[in-house]
């Protein structure tokens, strides 16, 4: 099984974990698995973890912008079945009939060129293959979008049967892996 990983995963790592991992244990297991090819790093990911939240995943976990670690996706471009599925499946109905054809297109366009859209589009990817379970990991919740055009990742891996999960259920299934010990801190 192969993961991707989102912006808001990283973000939570760093946030919520890597503080309590003294021995760098988080930090070594997360970059093996990148190296091996089990955790994917998209570029639109990679470049985005540089400029959200002061920059704290690339200060924390320095291979998240290097090279070597990430998955280009220059050459993920949508197909015509991706196109309908974004017109019709991926998006807000309610909130597209309130837009001009402009702005959709617009709006559009801007997420074809977002890391949301290049997970999508490399869970599908994966997907086709015979023997390539692929799953997404982020943060995000199916709720509320905040009125944007196209539904958040949990809602559109669902509508494309791709697994989608979160930091804690990763972090479960690798729990035999991660052996993190936290030092007493109280006084």
């Amino acid at each position: 099984m192969r993961f991707i990983i989102d912006t808001s995963t990283w973000v939570s790592l760093v946030r919520y974990y890597k503080p309590f991992d003294n021995n760098s244990v988080i930090y070594d297991f997360f970059k093996q698995k990148i190296r091996d090819g089990e955790f994917i790093l998209l570029s639109e990911v990679s470049i985005e973890c540089s400029f959200v939240s002061k920059k704290i995943v690339p200060k924390e976990l320095d291979f998240v912008i290097d090279k070597k670690f990430i998955t280009k996706t220059g050459n993920l471009l949508p197909t015509k079945k991706f196109y309908n599925l974004l017109e019709n499946q991926f998006c807000n109905k309610f909130q597209k009939r309130l837009l001009s054809e402009t702005d959709i297109e617009s709006l559009t366009n801007d997420f074809l060129k977002s890391a949301d859209a290049k997970i999508v589009l490399k869970s599908i990817e994966i997907s086709k293959t015979l023997d390539n379970k692929i799953t997404v990991v982020t943060e995000e919740t199916s709720s509320n979008n905040d009125n944007k055009l196209f539904k958040k990742i949990p809602s559109i891996c669902k509508e494309i049967n791709v697994e989608c999960i979160g930091l804690p259920k990763l972090i479960e299934l690798f729990n035999k892996e991660i052996n993190i010990r936290i030092k007493n801190t109280s006084a």
